[in-house]
């Protein structure tokens, strides 16, 4: 595959199929890692949910991203904790928020 022979929209096209496939196989390694903790958990007697939920800790629940580089729209944040560097470098070149919302 020759990237500079390709026209803009077969290289958005191959973007957006790299994108997908990269959330797929992050998609099936999470599920694979959380069938290993249910199995590993029901060995030990227990379910993940009781082990999880023990002493009233709640689990995380992820918060959509909100915003991404323009440079390379895999690197996102949801808005929530310490601002990424590529989000303060754009704020210091007087970029703002708003224009790196997805």
């Amino acid at each position: 595959m020759n990237l500079e022979t390709m026209s803009l929209d077969e290289l958005k096209a191959l973007q957006k199929n790299v994108e997908k496939a990269i959330a797929s196989y992050e998609a099936r390694k999470k599920k694979e890692a959380l069938d290993q903790l249910e199995k590993a958990a029901r060995d030990m007697g227990y379910s993940l949910s009781e082990l999880t939920s023990a002493g009233g800790v709640k689990p995380r629940r992820a918060v959509a991203p909100k915003y991404a580089n323009p440079a390379n729209p895999s690197e996102t944040w949801s808005g929530r904790g310490r601002k990424p560097r590529w989000v303060q470098a754009a704020l210091d070149q007087g970029k703002s928020l708003d224009d790196l919302k997805i």
